[in-house]
């Protein structure tokens, strides 16, 4: 049984909102691991890195404006709970316009997937258009979000694919061994936070009908989930320094594990308290950054800053 969220104040309704800019972390850290791969391998190219971003940053914009409006003609977003996504139950923001904006986003993410057809190859277009795929049909057209794919989808797009095409576009490399293996603690902890969002929602969801992958199982077992796609970032990352995988200096992202205790601590009272419950997502937002820049920083500095210092 999951918790009464009626303790939780409303947010602002509105395109900020919306938009939700404090999720872009998940766009920011998968290409921040390509791109320092890129770098160490001599292939980086500055103006090419930054549309990356912007185009990955458009994407996972893409699917939240998507999912606002997915998730209010599906039925979940009612004035009942308008503490999440107030935008189109209240009337503030009109559907056809938070539809528009996300084709929009879309649309922009085509036209900078051009340029980097021109610098990278037809490589880089396997990986933009399985983006476009993966951000359009979250919630609309095809709407896997609501048959259970929502994680899935996330450790592969944003975890997998987003790390891999930002090196494609650099080098025209259609696969890169060492950016896959870098980027698998921080595939799994992007999946948590969906995990942690299915979660905060399970009651609403359950009313709603909504088939998330957490909704095929019993509220522990959806936080079982949950805690483990957090923590497992841990044993995978040290297994890949031991093999020699990932250098030694990668090793700065276990400073995090401070931040996985307080979620691990918060997500005990997720259950019966409303505020914990609304924290299982902006704890795991808070881990998944800090170990993704501490990672990426590592990385770097074994073998950018240590060789000039040693």
């Amino acid at each position: 049984m999951g918790p009464v969220m009626s303790d939780v104040k409303p947010v602002k309704a509105g395109w900020y909102n919306v938009f939700r800019p404090w999720t872009l972390h998940g766009a920011i850290v998968p290409v921040l691991i390509g791109g320092a791969v890129a770098y160490h391998d001599g292939k980086f190219v500055l103006p090419i890195f930054l549309l990356v971003l912007a185009g990955g940053i458009l994407l996972q914009s893409a699917a939240n404006i998507l999912n606002t409006y997915g998730d209010f003609k599906k039925g979940v977003d009612t004035v009942e709970n308008e503490t999440r996504s107030p935008e189109l139950v209240t009337g503030r923001l009109s559907p056809k316009s938070v539809l528009k904006a996300g084709a929009a986003c879309i649309g922009v993410t085509c036209l900078i997937g051009l340029v980097l057809l021109v610098h990278a190859g037809w490589p880089i277009l396997v990986y933009g258009v399985l983006g476009v795929i993966g951000a359009g049909t979250y919630t609309v057209c095809g709407s896997y979000k609501y048959l259970g794919l929502g994680q899935a989808s996330v450790f592969l797009m944003m975890g997998i694919l987003m790390p891999l095409g930002t090196y494609c576009a650099m080098r025209g490399d259609l696969f890169s061994m060492e950016t896959f293996l870098l980027s698998l603690p921080n595939a799994f902890m992007i999946t948590a936070v969906l995990a942690g969002n299915e979660m905060r929602d399970y009651e609403e969801d359950r009313r709603s009908g909504v088939g998330t992958l957490s909704q095929h199982m019993s509220y522990e077992n959806g936080m079982r989930l949950y805690l483990f796609e957090n923590a497992v970032a841990f044993p995978i990352l040290a297994v890949l320094i031991i093999l020699g995988y990932a250098p030694l200096c990668t090793a700065l992202a276990f400073l995090t594990l401070y931040d996985l205790y307080r979620l691990v601590s918060n997500s005990r009272l997720a259950s019966t308290d409303g505020r914990a419950s609304f924290m299982l997502v902006p704890l795991a937002f808070k881990l998944n950054w800090h170990f993704g820049v501490l990672l990426t920083a590592g990385y770097l500095i074994q073998y950018h800053v240590l060789p000039l210092v040693m």
